[in-house]
């Protein structure tokens, strides 16, 4: 449980009715929400709930509608943009990460308030000491002057966080801070967060991880449909309780699984395979079968879903598709053939974020949709997008709206629907439940078992062990690009994946 602390009763932060509205969809319907100082609280709820519009309000980027109220340590505020909360003593850790890729790890850190010298310089000594400092404490070894776009997912995220407590905020608002972060670089985010929670400041905490709620948070407030649902400490507050309180059901089953039928034949064969991050891979994939692949940050598994699909370099070895062997040198050859991938980092690898639904479902699988004159035959892309949306039960105004402006886990579910658009024969799952809450997690884990009933071949590479030994009807473990492991369903454990995962 989060450790109780001794929270004054004045809050740091009270909303109090506030609402908010995109081409007339209500978001949020008189939400109230508080936050006190020495006191980590949990905001959750479903995908589309309104958490990240709730506090997008509060730090300036979005302005509520008219009424409601926002007070800041009793002072009734409205900021019209970010520099104004930020002035206020309000920090943001967005869970999309807002640095810039071609400059280094100190002037992100600093960007737009460098420190300066006597002549009005930016005082690059100061700079680079400072950003140490604030890595440091965070138990980073990231040197200041590296090229954030040459740092891995994790450092970058540990960047973004190092610019928020640089700001010295009394109110910190972290968004699915431990989503790209390994377990021990989540333990090291806890014990910094607990620090902040001992000097009095304020936290609010979002995430769709249960376990990190109970472990960090003292309260917690649950938005359902845009309006609060529950607002509890989480010492009164059981597991089952609180996905109630967010999908407004019982999830008897997080991970309902369907048996793979038996005989049924190799699908995928893959044969001493050596691509950049991964070496001498061999495996045997089913048609009906969710073949798992777990291990630790590094150990190759994005890079061997790459490589399978046409994205890396392959220097050895062979990939056989229903017998027939293939030389994949594209993405697009893959997706001719039959295989399909479904990336980890769904904003800038999966979807184009500017365009609409309809756009990002159809961009891979226009050959759909194409006449023979040679043009697209839109009314039949219509229809076959909005049998997609209804499928998959996709939160949005229309196929038309821009895709960014649905929650994660509904451009998960856009993302996924792009893939399948494509009938393939294979499909590839890079962290395909990773940001979304536990509601749209059934629903992706019943659709694997879906596909799995139709005879597709799926690939689930996942760093939860939990979500593998539920959904997977084997697990090969891979350590530092090679397979070190493999386990039928009835197995694998926690315990045993990890042994190989370290070999």
């Amino acid at each position: 449980m989060g450790e109780q602390t001794s929270a004054s009763t004045s809050p740091i932060l009270e909303l109090r009715g506030i609402s908010k509205s995109f081409h007339g969809t209500k978001v949020l319907d008189g939400v109230d929400f508080a936050v006190r100082s020495g006191e980590v609280m949990a905001l959750m709820g479903e995908n589309g709930a309104g958490k990240s519009t709730l506090m997008k309000i509060v730090t300036g980027i979005y302005e509520a509608d008219p009424g409601g109220t926002i007070k800041l340590d009793g002072t009734e505020v409205r900021f019209t943009n970010p520099g104004q909360s930020i002035s206020a003593g309000i920090a943001m850790i967005h869970q999309d990460l807002n640095l810039l890729p071609g400059l280094t790890a100190a002037e992100n850190l600093y960007l737009g308030r460098e420190p300066l010298n006597g002549l009005g310089l930016i005082d690059w000594p100061t700079l680079w000491e400072e950003s140490r400092k604030h890595l440091a404490a965070l138990q980073q070894s990231i040197d200041p002057g590296a090229r954030v776009g040459h740092l891995r997912v994790g450092q970058q995220q540990m960047v973004e966080i190092a610019r928020a407590l640089s700001l010295n905020a009394r109110l910190i608002i972290m968004d699915e801070p431990t989503d790209a972060l390994t377990d021990v670089e989540t333990d090291i985010l806890h014990d910094a967060i607990r620090r902040l929670r001992d000097q009095g400041k304020g936290i609010v905490y979002i995430s769709h991880r249960l376990s990190e709620i109970f472990k960090i948070c003292d309260s917690v407030t649950v938005l359902r449909d845009g309006k609060t649902a529950a607002a509890d400490p989480t010492a009164k507050v059981t597991e089952a309780e609180l996905i109630h309180h967010m999908v407004g059901r019982e999830i008897a089953d997080k991970y309902p699984y369907t048996p793979a039928a038996a005989d049924r034949p190799v699908s995928l064969r893959v044969d001493h395979l050596s691509a950049p991050g991964i070496e001498d891979i061999s495996f045997e994939a089913h048609e009906g079968e969710v073949l798992g692949f777990a291990g630790l940050m590094g150990a190759g598994g994005p890079e061997l879903g790459r490589a399978l699909y046409g994205a890396l370099s392959v220097r050895a070895g062979s990939i056989e598709l229903e017998g027939r062997k293939l030389s994949l040198r594209s993405p697009g050859g893959a997706v001719g053939v039959g295989i399909a991938f479904v990336p980890e980092d769904r904003k800038s690898e999966g979807l184009v974020q500017i365009h609409s639904v309809l756009t990002n479902m159809t961009l891979t699988a226009l050959r759909r949709f194409i006449t023979a004159l040679g043009l697209i035959a839109h009314r039949r892309e219509d229809k076959v997008v909005a049998d997609y949306i209804k499928a998959f039960t996709i939160r949005t105004p229309g196929a038309d709206a821009v895709v960014a402006t649905l929650s994660g886990g509904n451009q998960q579910k856009v993302l996924l629907a792009k893939a399948l658009m494509t009938e393939p024969k294979v499909l590839i799952l890079d962290e395909p439940t990773r940001g979304v809450d536990v509601g749209v997690r059934r629903e992706i884990y019943s659709l694997i078992n879906d596909l799995k009933a139709k005879g597709l071949t799926i690939l689930l590479i996942s760093s939860d062990m939990t979500e593998l030994l539920g959904i997977a009807d084997r697990i090969l473990v891979l350590s530092r690009g090679r397979v070190t492991g493999a386990f039928g369903r009835g197995e694998a454990t926690q315990d045993a994946i990890m042994q190989r995962a370290v070999a």
